[in-house]
């Protein structure tokens, strides 16, 4: 059962790949990247899981942790109208 379990997960990362690449529109395109980024992690915790290693879970959460960051950091800098570093909106 677990192996079907790994097998959906992988079945589910190639389709959102696909969605990435494809997708209409940028955020489509980072909602894809940071479901990839989701479905990565629960893999990497069912690995632990069938492989009996249980710090599989430390790693599973600190890229859950990166993969939060890097998703609001993209997402900022794409509503970002302007040339970066302008001074906009910069509070002195």
């Amino acid at each position: 059962m677990i192996y079907a379990v790994m097998a959906a997960l992988l079945v589910t990362m190639a389709l959102v790949l696909i969605r990435a690449f494809v997708g209409p529109g940028l955020y489509n395109r980072i909602l894809a990247v940071n479901m990839f980024g989701t479905k990565a992690v629960l893999f990497v915790a069912v690995a632990g899981f069938l492989f009996g290693r249980p710090e599989f879970l430390d790693i599973g959460i600190l890229y859950a942790l990166v993969n939060f960051v890097a998703v609001i950091a993209v997402l900022r800098l794409t509503h970002h109208d302007g040339p970066i570093g302008d001074g906009e909106g910069e509070r002195a």
